[in-house]
C-alpha cells in the first residue's frame, strides 16, 4: 500500500452514488491520507483507466449494466498491480462471493462514514492477495480477459469464434485478432455450455458462428468431418468423439 494518500478508484454505474462516496472520502479522517484517484460508470471504464493509472483501493459497486464487480475483480487480478477491493452494494447475497475474490470489505448502502473509514484504515494495514481468475459470479462472464504487456484487455465472450487449446495457453479467435490466454479450456467449456459447444479435445466452436459442416480428406486418405465457421475462412477438424455435434445440428 502506498506509503503516503490512499489512491482510491470509485466504481459505481450511478453518479449520485459516486458522489455519495466521495462526500464520505472527504468527510474521512485527514490523517488516514485519502486521495480519490479516479471514478467510472462501469466495469469497462475501470480496466480502461486502471491500463493507464494505479490505484491502492477500488471501492466497487457489484449489481453494474455490463459487468459485476465481482467479474470486474477478477479481470483485476491480472493487472501488475491489482488494488485491494472493497465491495460497496445495496445487496447483502454477493458476500460470500465478494470474500472469495480476497476484498479487504463489504460494504452495504446507505454506506456509514464510520464503516467505511474501518474498510479503508484496514485496507491501510495490508494488501490483500490478488483475486482468483475463477468464475465465481451467479452467471457466465461477459468477457475475457487477457494480459498484454502490462494492461489487460477484454475480449466480449459474444465476438469469439473458437478457443482452442496450445501447450499451456488458449488461443481465442475473433474476427479481428487472436489472443493468448491462460485459462483451462474444461474451465471455459463448463462456465460457458450455452455459448461453445467441444468439437475436438483440444477446441470449443461458438455455436453462433457454426456456418455448416463438410467432409474432408486427411493426407493419409482417410475422411473426417470439419466445422465451418462464419467470417474465417479456416476449416476446423471435428473428433471421431465429437462427431455427435454433426447430427446435432442437422436436425435443427
Amino acid at each position: 500500500m502506498a506509503a503516503n494518500a490512499i489512491r482510491i478508484l470509485i466504481v459505481d454505474d450511478e453518479m449520485p452514488a459516486r458522489q455519495r462516496l466521495k462526500d464520505l472520502i472527504d468527510d474521512c479522517p485527514g490523517a488516514l491520507g485519502l486521495s480519490i484517484a479516479g471514478e467510472a460508470a462501469s466495469g469497462q471504464q475501470a480496466l480502461t483507466w486502471l491500463n493507464e493509472n494505479e490505484a491502492d483501493v477500488a471501492l466497487l459497486d457489484i449489481k453494474m449494466p455490463g459487468m459485476s464487480g465481482i467479474e470486474l475483480a477478477q479481470h483485476m487480478a491480472k493487472l501488475p498491480k491489482p488494488p485491494a477491493i472493497i465491495f460497496t452494494t445495496a445487496y447483502d447475497q454477493f458476500a460470500l462471493q465478494a470474500f472469495e475474490v480476497n476484498a479487504i470489505d463489504y460494504l452495504l448502502k446507505p454506506i456509514r462514514l464510520e464503516r467505511l473509514q474501518a474498510a479503508l484504515e484496514k485496507a491501510n494495514k495490508f494488501h490483500a492477495p490478488p483475486p482468483s481468475v475463477k468464475n465465481l459470479d451467479q452467471k457466465s462472464r461477459q468477457f475475457l480477459s487477457v494480459s498484454e504487456r502490462g494492461k489487460v484487455v477484454l475480449v466480449p465472450i459474444k465476438d469469439v469464434l473458437y478457443l482452442k487449446a496450445e501447450l499451456k495457453y488458449v488461443t481465442v479467435r475473433t474476427l479481428a485478432r487472436e489472443y493468448l490466454l491462460e485459462e483451462s479450456l474444461t474451465h471455459l467449456e463448463q462456465e460457458f455450455p450455452d455459448a461453445f459447444v467441444r468439437i475436438h479435445r483440444n477446441c470449443l466452436v461458438a455455436r453462433a458462428y457454426i456456418a455448416g459442416f463438410e467432409r474432408a480428406t486427411t493426407q493419409e486418405g482417410e475422411g473426417h468431418w470439419v466445422a465451418i465457421l462464419n467470417g474465417v475462412p479456416e476449416r476446423l477438424p471435428i473428433s471421431r468423439r465429437q462427431q455427435a455435434i454433426v447430427r446435432e445440428y442437422r436436425h435443427l
